[in-house]
């Protein structure tokens, strides 16, 4: 029987679903200014972000993140005003 997760907000969701919504919602300029790494500034690609993600902890944290932030906690991710993401206030 499989174990209910009421607290996770990413039970569920996978990591090409949270990048795929990212993108619709904020585009890639976007997401490459609030989670400044190559792949979602130089030549974006879902395929090549999703590679990279699932080999990169720390930048996965932080996509997890600001999906959480854009999807669950109404945060306007397409905001230049909002912070950049920093993992210790996780």
């Amino acid at each position: 029987m499989p174990q209910l997760q009421p607290n996770n907000l990413l039970h569920g969701a996978t990591l090409e679903r949270i990048l795929t919504d990212l993108v619709e919602r904020v585009g890639w300029s976007r997401l490459g200014q609030r989670v400044n790494i190559r792949c979602f500034n130089h030549e974006p690609s879902i395929a090549s972000s999703l590679k990279f993600l699932r080999r990169t902890p720390w930048a996965r944290s932080q996509v997890e993140a600001l999906y959480i932030e854009t999807v669950y906690r109404g945060m306007d991710a397409s905001d230049p005003r909002q912070a950049p993401l920093d993992p210790a206030d996780r």
